[in-house]
């Protein structure tokens, strides 16, 4: 942001080329209007030009895209008559991937990286009219894979094909291109990955401005809390500075406005290029999740003036006053705790994994973020961790987690290959790639952790078994990643892989271990041991299921999944008609984990097989939301031995099958509000094991809980067999065993709990698996008051999973309930089309038509 006024540059023409064209290759060439910020998919979609990829199987109608030059052209009125003092620099934010730029007919430059922007000072070229032109190449044309990263996807391939199989189709390695995409700074997951299709963006995906500036211009500036002190909040405020002219006792007046109205200010004096100053806020409303407090932000005013009071340069901001930390001290349980401090408060950590909103990352705009981060807090979720195989997100994003009150995980973008580290040119790009994100994301609020990559050590010791010092990505995570957040930022912590470990008793399985750090626990669905025991298994379906998840003793679980189908009408979207049915070609195009046919073992067990799409979506759902339940409740009970648990994973890149709990239409699975439910502050959970019933309550709020807990037992029809009262107090942070019994459930049977006073949501045990429920094939009974927007739902009998469908876009303040015979449920709908049709409104239960 300049002195202003800065222009911004949206009116784009796009036109194709064969590859090596050059500017003057453009006579004759066809120009349609180019969609910016976003990409050459996006625009030729608007154009009519290509039909969308993702519907039946169109992703491999839009392979030739990535191998042609791509053109953008634009003209725009030059600034006018400029003082000796200013200066104009052309600011493309996103270039995406392989880029060269001129300006009048003059090279300005050529850019690699999609996650830095791409800066130019044009003073001395603009003109009264000027054009700019942007040629892309293909993105990894001229590359040659380096041998190491070669040699590790195949032996990784060749690890996976170790897993228990189904005699079907053997299980795959990591996309074919990863390998050469490592010299390439792209988004890795453009080439395809387990849950995605290969259609990397091409184009200009953030703004492009034209920005005047005068003298100085302001080039970063940082509010971090240093320490709280009481209710006081000590900060030191840094503001950083390109003089460029004749300019002399640079200051910044930095003022920062609460929310009830008032103000403090702080000069800083600019030497050199820097210059910071310590600032105390009194009675400081602090940031925090939204389940711990109010996630409060202040405004931020920056004025840069010179010695006469000439204000040269303006920046705005919000900030919230917190302090993050990771503590690492030493468990009693043995090796050491992993779990956040915000405020100096515990916090077990309850989210999901996100990753980008789209495979064309340029179109991801506001409103979808609002939505989809919205659905997140709606689930109690308090941390999404940004996956190292995706983009540092759109400032929209971290605005929007600042607001909601929902912290942060940052993996830099780095994924599951041997990156060749030790080049020197890769380096420089990194580096500065690493400067700029870290500048950049400093005054969130949210951010609660930098972490180095995804799954590029537990990859590389797997494959190798040790993490030596050398040409595999070494120098990113442990030196140049780490330094950048050490000088750029100093108040969030860095960690130096996803998952990583140090203890040195778990050799080189410490990576994704259980004494130290975090770890990934893909030994179900996956089904075979990343770490934490348990097996052998011969049965594909007993390798995958989620009981597995009961060995795990990790200290902090940062990704873990179970696949499971969007709802139907997403499917009816994107899937024609003749093509709905069970693993026919477009079901399968749209599943990419292998085999095709992976959870068909798990369902065998949990549910029976499915025969129609619509039991397919009604069993794949009930399996997911089973098992993400059975996981999260056993690893809330381990608090504080355990830290979090980050689900994978939470959205949807395309409309595909996957781990995801909201799928790309935005429509939350079965999972989501099972997960909403389990991931509320204080929970009361069932654990069984080999011969009693034990009753949990787990509480993570900072404040003593004292209830009483109702539990009821009831036989395979609902009907009640007993029920007993059991007093529970529990401190701030406590999980533990409030009541237990020498007997478990027999199969079919139920045992239910809930509050007296509602500490607590809901919950539910039953003995064995979802097929072996006794379940009427009769709809629930249910109204619509229209006054209220409220469904009410009455159970005739046992009712698993019943569930509220509307017009597209609604959203449910409950769903998939679970109800005894007389039970009544209400759901409130949200979000209403101003024509909304209550006949558009149905209610079904798992096993229903």
């Amino acid at each position: 942001m300049g002195y202003g006024p800065d222009m911004t540059i949206s009116t784009f023409a796009l036109a194709e080329a064969p590859t090596g064209s050059q500017p003057d290759d453009l006579g004759d060439a066809d120009w349609i209007p180019a969609v910016v910020p976003g990409g050459v998919h996006e625009s030729l979609l608007a154009a009519g030009r290509i039909e969308h990829p993702y519907h039946d199987r169109n992703e491999e109608s839009v392979r030739w895209i990535e191998e042609r030059d791509w053109w953008y052209r634009a003209g725009f009125d030059g600034p006018g008559a400029l003082a000796d003092d200013e200066r104009v620099r052309l600011v493309f934010h996103g270039l995406d991937t392989v880029a060269d730029v001129w300006l009048n007919g003059t090279h300005l430059g050529h850019h690699e990286n999609m996650f830095r922007p791409f800066e130019v000072d044009v003073t001395s070229l603009l003109a009264d009219g000027n054009e700019v032109l942007v040629r892309f190449r293909p993105p990894l044309a001229g590359l040659t894979a380096p041998a190491a990263a070669v040699a590790l996807n195949e032996r990784i391939a060749t690890l996976f094909a170790t897993a228990p199989g189904d005699g079907d189709e053997a299980e795959v390695g990591l996309p074919t291109e990863l390998p050469l995409a490592t010299l390439r700074r792209k988004a890795t997951f453009s080439w395809g990955w387990d849950f995605g299709p290969r259609v990397p963006s091409v184009g200009i995906w953030r703004p492009v401005e034209l920005v005047r500036e005068r003298g100085a211009a302001i080039t970063g500036h940082h509010v971090r809390t240093d320490a709280l002190d009481g209710t006081a909040a000590e900060l030191t405020v840094a503001v950083e500075v390109d003089a460029f002219g004749p300019v002399e006792g640079l200051s910044a007046r930095v003022t920062l406005a609460g929310p009830a109205g008032g103000s403090q200010a702080v000069t800083v004096p600019i030497d050199g290029t820097r210059g910071s100053a310590a600032l105390r806020v009194d009675d400081a409303e602090l940031w925090w999740t939204h389940d711990l407090g109010t996630p409060t932000l202040y405004d931020v005013h920056i004025e840069l003036s010179d010695v006469d009071g000439r204000v040269l340069d303006r920046r705005t901001d919000r900030v919230g006053l917190r302090t993050i930390a990771l503590d690492r001290s030493p468990d009693p349980e043995g090796g050491r705790y992993f779990r956040f401090l915000l405020n100096g408060v515990p916090v077990f950590a309850r989210g999901a994994n996100w990753i980008p909103a789209d495979m064309l990352v340029g179109s991801v705009d506001e409103a979808r973020y609002r939505e989809l981060i919205g659905l997140a807090r709606a689930g109690n979720m308090t941390m999404l961790r940004i996956w190292g195989g995706g983009v540092y997100e759109h400032d929209a994003f971290y605005a929007v987690t600042d607001e909601l009150g929902i912290l942060v995980w940052h993996d830099f973008m780095f994924a599951c290959i041997d990156y060749p580290s030790a080049d020197p040119d890769l380096q420089r790009e990194v580096t500065l790639e690493a400067a700029y994100q870290v500048r950049r994301l400093r005054n969130r609020a949210s951010m609660a952790l930098w972490c180095g990559n995804n799954e590029v050590q537990m990859v590389h010791g797997f494959a190798y078994q040790g993490y030596d010092e050398g040409d595999w990505g070494w120098h990113f995570f442990h030196r140049i990643l780490p330094e950048a957040v050490a000088r750029h930022d100093g108040g969030v912590p860095y960690w130096p892989g996803s998952p990583w470990g140090e203890d040195p008793a778990e050799g080189w399985m410490a990576a994704n271990g259980v004494r130290d750090g975090d770890r990934h626990a893909w030994e179900v669905w996956h089904g075979f041991d990343f770490g934490a025991g348990g097996g052998p298994y011969t049965d594909p379906g007993q390798a995958r299921h989620h009981r597995r998840y009961a060995n795990d003793r990790g200290k902090f679980i940062s990704e873990f999944g179970i696949h499971a189908s969007p709802e139907l009408s997403t499917l009816e979207r994107w899937i024609p008609a003749e093509s709905l049915s069970i693993h026919s070609g477009s079901f399968d195009a749209h599943n990419k984990d292998n085999p095709k046919n992976k959870g068909d073992a798990v369902l065998e067990i949990v549910t029976g097989l499915p025969t129609t799409m619509r039991e397919y979506v009604d069993v794949t759902m009930a399996a997911q939301a089973e098992g993400l339940k059975f996981g999260i409740e056993h690893y809330r009970r381990r608090q504080p031995h355990c830290g979090g648990t980050l689900v994978w994973q939470f959205n949807d890149v395309w409309p595909g099958f996957s781990w995801s709990v909201v799928d790309y239409d935005a429509v939350p699975k079965a999972s989501f509000f099972a997960l909403r439910r389990t991931f509320a502050p204080v929970v009361a959970t069932f654990a069984e094991t080999a011969a009693a019933l034990e009753l949990w309550v787990s509480n993570s709020t900072p404040r003593p809980v004292s209830t009483t807990a109702v539990v009821t037992f009831t036989d395979a029809d609902g009907t009640e067999l007993s029920t007993l009262d059991v007093p529970v107090t529990l401190a701030a942070g406590e999980s533990r065993s409030v009541w237990a019994r020498s007997e478990r459930l027999p199969t079919g049977h139920w045992v239910w709990v809930h509050s007296t006073d509602d500490a607590f949501p809901r919950n539910r045990l039953f003995g064995g698996e979802v097929k072996d429920l006794r379940l009427s094939r009769e709809a629930p009974r249910w109204t619509f008051d229209p006054t209220t927007a409220t469904v009410t739902i009455d159970a005739a009998t046992l009712t698993y999973q019943a569930r509220v469908t509307a017009a597209p876009g609604v959203r449910y303040s409950d769903n998939y309930v679970d109800l005894r015979p007389g039970g009544r449920a209400t759901v409130v709908l949200d979000n209403l089309p101003k024509d909304f049709d209550p006949g558009t409104i149905t209610v079904r239960a798992y096993g229903t038509p």
